[in-house]
């Protein structure tokens, strides 16, 4: 009988944490950008774990990596759901290219460019042309990226081929990949569709039937094994169908 009123008070202290986070937040997006810089990724990776606990998804990080991880990379990944924009961040210090849409949403759009997220339009050429040459200059920043080569959210399981973008960049500037694949055990929760809103999509996390969210990391992938992108792609979309049939078949 105790146990629904406390944890009914646990996901109420959990919001009430996460829209505190998010009122200071937005109120200090409206900073100066160069004062934003020098702290608020690290708040956002913050708010994202507030906002993880506040849904009720218990998000684990599975090392399959027998290396130690490089000081600086650019993280990829599958992307089946919308939960990446929170769940990677939340794990991961890396500044994350999202579809330009992410920018207008209501609150949560100005909270995402002022902690640094990149933006592309996925099927204008030149926008994904402009994007990578950003990325490279944050690169030579010293930051990490996160870029999931899917082009989008493609549904729970691999798309039919990765775009060469994080490939191309990778080799340009000679930082490795470290590639994590996703795995949502409620799949069907998880997964973004073509209609769905963010509300919607929120709503079915919170009531998903399994909340357990893994995010498997392997090891760093060195360009220099490669002669050209399209090897490099090959490669990698290999091992994601490995992980696939390990992990979701």
């Amino acid at each position: 009988m105790i146990y629904y009123p406390i944890r009914v008070a646990k996901f109420a202290f959990f919001w009430l944490d996460w829209m505190l986070l998010t009122a200071v937040l937005y109120l200090t997006s409206f900073l100066p950008k160069p004062w934003l810089d020098r702290f608020y990724p690290a708040f956002f990776r913050v708010w994202c774990k507030a906002f993880v606990r506040a849904i009720g998804v218990q998000l684990r990080l599975h090392q399959k990596n027998a290396k130690p991880l490089p000081k600086q990379f650019i993280l990829i990944a599958n992307h089946p759901s919308a939960f990446e924009d929170i769940g990677v961040p939340a794990l991961f210090n890396v500044y994350s290219l999202a579809k330009e849409e992410v920018r207008n949403w209501w609150i949560v759009g100005r909270i995402s460019w002022a902690a640094g997220t990149l933006y592309v339009q996925r099927e204008s050429r030149e926008s994904r042309r402009a994007a990578a040459d950003q990325m490279v200059d944050e690169l030579a920043k010293g930051k990490s990226i996160a870029v999931y080569p899917e082009g989008g959210c493609k549904g729970r399981r691999i798309f039919t081929s990765f775009r060469h973008g994080a490939f191309d960049i990778s080799m340009r500037t000679g930082i490795p990949i470290v590639p994590v694949f996703l795995h949502y055990e409620a799949q069907e929760n998880f997964e973004w569709g073509s209609t769905h809103t963010l509300v919607e999509k929120v709503w079915h996390f919170m009531t998903a039937p399994n909340n357990h969210v893994n995010y498997y990391i392997f090891d760093a992938i060195e360009p220099g094994q490669f002669t050209s992108k399209e090897d490099y792609n090959q490669h990698v979309y290999n091992l994601y169908l490995q992980w696939q049939a390990k992990y979701l078949e």
